[in-house]
């Protein structure tokens, strides 16, 4: 028996009036999901407990069967694993995003128009990080190049303070959101007189680009320490994700990290060559569960792009589904397999929420439930409510 997880990150939606009321998950044309309803278990389940932050670190060691009470100590020292930095215990690691910010006007006036920086390609961001490092860097703050706008600092014997995400606060003035701890606020705003004119920046504005005008400190957290995850369910697992908290949270979990080319975590991510490298490895090279993270739908509610997010949950279903389900069949495996998102990241508002995600559990062998669709609706009305998110994986492994 094969186990898979596909998640479609911040897939889930509210009803859009543009969409005649629909979500896109509903709107979406996904033939392949959508016939998999007929025969799968729909439910719903909360992946974020009430105390913890809305987003992808808490919900995505959830889907993978860890307690987010138990095991969550921050979103940055999960991508820190990712990255390659050995955090001491009196480290803490801090998200260094590159954002985008108006132009004119003092530094705590201005407004984040862009969280991603125009999803800035991963060459670009590591020439900004260096400048960065130059300028900014002491024996106290190291700064170390992730994946496209996602990086990250270590603060040697730091805090950790409280900073808001800049997916939360999209078109609101910076200052009542900067960092109460003075040396990160004025890291912040040196940054930008670093950022703004540089070549790579001017570049960018010429070819109508967003800048990657100021770095952004969030998610602050200590040194993780997660359970192996073949000791805890007994299969070997590989991770297939494009973003560093992913393959962090896979560096700690001791799970193999499959990297395939092309893979950013944008729209235009490879999605296929993701269904591949998790084909070969359940297949091939021996493993027994493969997560198989897609980035896009998140990334296309952060900016409020209907059109897109609907796009990105076709893509996921032509490419990585369909690839997923026929590889195994023509192999004459038994499967199960869980699809859903993370959290829910609605296009109204532009950042997470803490509701109940959909789920679907479909196991190649039987017919577990009839209903005509996957969506927020249809899992909604089954009854089937999983109070704790982290018991889905016990779920899927039928424990």
């Amino acid at each position: 028996m094969k186990y898979v997880i596909i998640l479609g990150d911040g897939m889930a939606d509210q009803p859009i009036e543009s969409l005649g009321g629909r979500t896109p998950l509903q709107a979406a044309h996904k033939p392949v999901m959508d016939q998999m309803a007929g025969r799968a278990e729909q439910g719903i389940a909360y992946t974020v407990p009430e105390n913890l932050p809305a987003g992808s670190d808490v919900a995505n060691l959830a889907m993978l069967g860890y307690d987010p009470q138990k095991y969550y100590s921050g979103r940055s020292p999960l991508e820190a694993l990712s990255i390659g930095v050995d955090m001491k215990d009196t480290d803490v690691a801090l998200r260094c995003n590159f954002v985008t910010l108006e132009e004119d006007g003092e530094y705590e006036d201005k407004k984040i128009t862009d969280h991603s920086a125009g999803e800035i390609t991963t060459e670009e961001a590591e020439i900004l990080v260096q400048a960065v490092k130059e300028a900014l860097e002491t024996e106290e703050f190291k700064f170390y190049a992730g994946v496209s706008y996602r990086h990250l600092t270590i603060w040697d014997h730091g805090k950790v303070v409280e900073l808001t995400p800049p997916h939360d606060i999209l078109g609101k003035q910076i200052g009542e959101f900067l960092p109460e701890e003075e040396r990160l606020k004025e890291m912040m705003k040196k940054s930008f007189e670093i950022l703004d004119h540089h070549p790579v920046n001017e570049e960018r504005a010429k070819k109508g680009l967003n800048k990657a005008n100021s770095i952004w400190f969030w998610g602050a957290g200590t040194r993780p320490a997660l359970d192996q995850f073949e000791g805890k369910t007994g299969m070997k697992g590989a991770m297939v994700s494009a973003v560093d908290l992913l393959k962090g949270i896979a560096v700690g979990a001791q799970m193999r990290n499959l990297d395939v080319e092309g893979a950013n975590g944008g729209l235009d991510t490879n999605y296929k060559g993701k269904a591949e490298a998790a084909l070969q490895a359940l297949l091939e090279k021996g493993d027994d569960f493969a997560y198989i993270h897609v980035e896009a739908p998140d990334e296309m509610g952060h900016q409020g792009n209907v059109e897109h997010k609907i796009q990105a949950i076709e893509y996921l279903d032509d490419q990585v589904v369909r690839i997923v389900k026929e590889g195994l069949e023509k192999a004459g495996e038994d499967f199960r397999m869980l699809i859903g998102p993370d959290h829910p990241t609605p296009i109204a508002i532009r950042t997470h929420t803490k509701d109940p995600i959909p789920f679907m559990i479909y196991d190649s062998r039987k017919s577990l439930g009839s209903m005509e669709e996957y969506s927020e609706e249809a899992a909604g009305s089954t009854g089937l409510v999983v109070e704790h998110g982290y018991e889905l994986m016990n779920r899927l492994l039928q424990k």
